[in-house]
């Protein structure tokens, strides 16, 4: 039993191409590789994560094992059954793209190296290249535009999309396949050729500021994530405040969030949610520092397993919430296998802070309203955290 909880990604628009490369942040009660633990702290049983969910699981798997026998494709089936079910947060994933994705919260994915947004003009800028990746290999630099990748324009496709064309599908494009990639530099255009390659990313990273305090900016809640936190916090300098910038993290492992909470709390409860009416808890470890100055840097973009700790920060009095109101995903899906080997991942429940505050929809008010366009947010958070340490 792996215990790997996860807030996962909705799924991408199907274009032939792989998963985003953001989490997006439902919350996911089990998954192929475990499920979330019960009251008791526990995870389910085998049998128990291997039974069919009741309600619209199994009128999706009915479509799908419908389709099939009549030699249309079972995961449209599944997606038209899931569309009409009304479930907003419904997910059908191929057999590569759940592989894909569970590689994904484990830290790695396959790639190029390329990080992109969209430009002013519409067009997609790529804004950073990984050091030693085969896009830096080949000479592309921040600041170029991609103009089309393996011959078809990006103009106007969501950036998640062409992100995902770069990656290519997990089972048809795996690591050791190439993608053409159209650029522009001024006035230069051109077109590389690029092997993807198996990448790992590093979802914590942790800076000093002038007043001592320590900056702990969590992009996502992949696999170790929670432990490189704790770890920051106890590396931290005696008595100085913490800066917990979750902008921007749109989710991962939900057990990784609530490692990352043990690192401020001396254990109680996290969250509450329920699966079909099963009501469960979350809770964090005992031992952590509750006396530390600390800051909740959230945004819009903050989502479901950050939404969940900074639900629990806040409801527990342990951290001032900085920022702009929360994105409001808090929607508990339950997969379940579909007869080709797909996975449909459907609602089945909502989880809750310490308080009882319901998330989905609503999202979570901060103490300290912040633009979140205003640039100094940040520092606006250190201002707040020199007024604790008071």
């Amino acid at each position: 039993m792996s215990g790997r909880d996860l807030f996962c990604q909705p799924r991408r628009a199907r274009h032939g191409a792989a998963l985003t490369l953001v989490f997006a942040g439902v919350l996911v009660a089990g998954a192929a590789t475990g499920s979330l633990p019960g009251t008791d702290g526990n995870s389910a049983s085998d049998e128990a994560r291997s039974a069919a969910p009741a309600g619209h699981h199994e009128e999706v798997a009915r479509a799908a094992a419908e389709a099939m026998a009549d030699g249309k494709s079972p995961v449209e089936a599944a997606e038209r059954a899931v569309s009409r079910s009304g479930d907003r947060w419904g997910a059908v994933y191929s057999a590569g793209e759940y592989e894909e994705l569970e590689e994904s919260l484990d830290g790695q994915y396959t790639g190029v190296g390329l990080s992109a947004r969209r430009g002013s003009d519409g067009g997609i800028e790529i804004t950073k290249v990984r050091s030693g990746s085969p896009a830096a290999d080949a000479g592309i630099r921040a600041g170029d535009r991609l103009r089309t990748v393996d011959g078809e324009g990006v103009d106007g496709r969501p950036v998640a999309e062409v992100v995902s064309a770069l990656r290519g599908d997990a089972v048809a494009e795996p690591a050791g396949t190439t993608v053409r990639l159209g650029l522009e530099r001024g006035t230069r255009t051109w077109t590389e050729t690029v092997r993807r390659v198996r990448l790992t990313t590093d979802p914590v990273s942790v800076r000093g500021t002038d007043g001592g305090a320590s900056v702990i900016k969590v992009a996502s809640f992949t696999k170790g994530a929670g432990d490189q936190v704790r770890t920051a916090v106890r590396r931290a300098p005696a008595g100085a405040g913490v800066v917990l910038d979750l902008r921007g993290n749109s989710g991962g492992l939900v057990t990784e969030a609530v490692t990352a909470a043990s690192a401020f709390l001396d254990g109680g409860l996290v969250a509450t949610y329920d699966v079909d009416g099963d009501q469960r808890a979350l809770h964090a470890e005992p031992g952590g520092d509750t006396t530390r100055p600390l800051v909740a840097l959230v945004d819009g973009g903050t989502m479901s397993a950050a939404e969940l700790l900074t639900g629990a920060l806040q409801d527990r009095g342990r951290a001032v919430v900085v920022g702009s109101r929360t994105f409001g995903k808090g929607s508990v899906q339950m997969p379940s296998p579909l007869p080709d080997g797909s996975v449909a991942e459907l609602t089945v429940g909502h989880y809750r802070t310490p308080s009882g505050r319901g998330v989905d929809g609503t999202g979570i008010r901060p103490d300290l309203e912040v633009d979140p366009a205003d640039p100094d947010a940040l520092d606006r958070a250190e201002t707040v955290l020199s007024g604790l340490g008071r």
